[in-house]
Order: C-alpha cells, then structure tokens, then sequence
C-alpha cells in the first residue's frame, strides 16, 4: 500500500490532505456531471469524509482512485435521491465551472470547430441512457480501465464494455446525422 495512504489511515492529517489535494479534481469533476457543479462540490466533499473515516479497511486491490470513485458514485446518487434531482446530463455539462473559452484570434485556446465539435458531442451524450453516459464518463474522461470502472458500478466488466460499444455506436449515429444536418 502506498505511504500516503497507510499514513493517512492511522490518522495523519497531512496525509489525508495530499490524498484529497491529489484526487480532488476528478473526483470533483465526477460528481459535477452527474449532479452539477453546487451539488457535486457537496458530493466530493462527503467522498472524502466516507474515505477519511473508511481507509482502514481500503485494501489496496484497487487503485485508490477507483475506490473513491465508487464512493463518490454512491454519494452522487444519494444526494440526487435526496434533493430529488431530475438534471440532465446536458445541463450538468453545460453548468461545468471550468468550460472552454474560444480564442479570437484561434491561438492558444478552443477554435470555434472545437466548441461546435463540443456543442454536438453534449447533446449526443445527453441522448445516451444514463447507464451508457456513466461508462462512456468513467472510461474514456476519466480514464478508467474495464475493470476499474466495472468496480465502480458494481456491475461485471462484460457489462461495462457492452455499454461502452452501444453507446460508441449510438454516438456515431446521432453524430453523423448531426454532420448531415
């Protein structure tokens, strides 16, 4: 197990506070597109909590990532039951608090192709069923392994890429009827 990680479970705050200041960002960035900036800092703020007093009993068979996203996935769905979110995944996205400013001149920012690109790839993955979004966030944004975002969702790794395939393949639909627009 990793030092930080063994420090931490015994109590070191410092190293709890590396964890938290290494896995924050995307642990944050998770929950905001599921349940949207103000509930998802809410969220990765209670991840954090649940680990602080849970580590003990992390064991290490995964990477400390992949275990917090599974808590952070439990909590984000907690919250949502219990303030009865109905948000879509568009308005997550669109609510994101870091989006991509265009540059005009187009240098050293997001062209205005790239935030087109963008515009229909949202609305493409807010058509997407929500378990087919979650593979698609867990394993290609957050770059999570099969297995990994399999433990996150607690279903088997066949499942995760059985998503990821009708997903891809329903994105390639509704893209390429986009593009023909």
């Amino acid at each position: 197990m990793d030092e930080p990680i063994e420090r931490a479970s015994r109590g070191d705050r410092e190293a709890m506070a590396e964890i938290v200041a290494e896995h924050y960002p995307a642990v944050y960035r998770f929950c905001a597109r599921r349940i949207g900036p103000e509930l998802g800092q809410d969220a990765a703020q209670e991840t954090f909590l649940i680990a602080q007093k849970s580590l003990k009993r992390f064991d290490g068979r995964s990477k400390l990532s992949t275990w917090l996203f599974g808590i952070a996935h439990n909590v984000s769905r907690n919250l949502a039951r219990k303030r009865r979110i109905e948000m879509t995944y568009e308005q997550a996205w669109h609510e994101d608090p870091h989006p991509p400013t265009p540059s005009p001149e187009g240098r050293g920012g997001v062209s205005e192709s790239t935030l087109i690109d963008r515009e229909a790839l949202r609305k493409a993955m807010g058509k997407l069923t929500p378990e087919h979004r979650e593979a698609v966030v867990l394993h290609e944004l957050e770059e999570l392994t099969y297995e990994e975002a399999a433990s996150v969702l607690g279903v088997p790794v066949g499942t995760v890429k059985s998503r990821l395939f009708h997903a891809f393949a329903h994105l390639r639909r509704l893209l390429t009827a986009e593009a023909t627009v």
